[in-house]
């Protein structure tokens, strides 16, 4: 099978911080392809990119983002937090893996940096709670009963 590999700087797409599709024209606007670009995100050593195979060829377009590729785009609660990312990937919430950075909600895994997107920021943010001044002032996550803080990380 013959490959065609674009460089992020020759990609005529992008990811904005909020987990958008962009071009030059815009966000994307049709949901299927923007479903179809979420889900077809991998990565390897070279970076984020999303593939696909059309007539024997297969294509990986390596791309740009403003914050991060990964994004938590619903929480499920059912016995265990479940974390939808925008890859359809589910993973189990590790209260310990929380930061915040630039006022923003993340995920941390061993290899990459996964944001919170809005909506999926409404639905956790039922279980936060404010530790209060004369704890800290930080912010803490409720999971069960057992209460997490939430560690911020330093502005760039």
């Amino acid at each position: 099978m013959n490959e065609i590999v674009i460089k992020k700087e020759d990609a005529v797409f992008w990811m904005d911080k909020s987990g958008c599709w962009c071009n030059d024209g815009g966000k994307f606007r049709k949901k299927k392809i923007i479903d179809l670009f979420h889900q077809s995100i991998s990565k390897d050593d070279d970076g984020y990119f999303v593939s696909q195979v059309r007539d024997e060829i297969f294509e990986k377009v390596y791309f740009r983002f403003e914050d991060t590729a990964l994004f938590v785009f619903a929480v499920i609660f059912k016995d265990d937090i479940i974390l939808k990312l925008n890859t359809g990937k589910h993973l189990p919430l590790d209260p310990s893996r929380l930061i915040i950075k630039d006022d923003n909600l993340y995920f941390t895994t061993e290899e990459d940096l996964i944001k919170f997107s809005e909506r999926a920021l409404m639905q956790i943010s039922s279980i936060f709670e404010d530790a209060g001044e004369e704890n800290g002032d930080h912010l803490v996550i409720n999971v069960n009963g057992n209460k997490f803080q939430i560690l911020e990380q330093p502005n760039d």
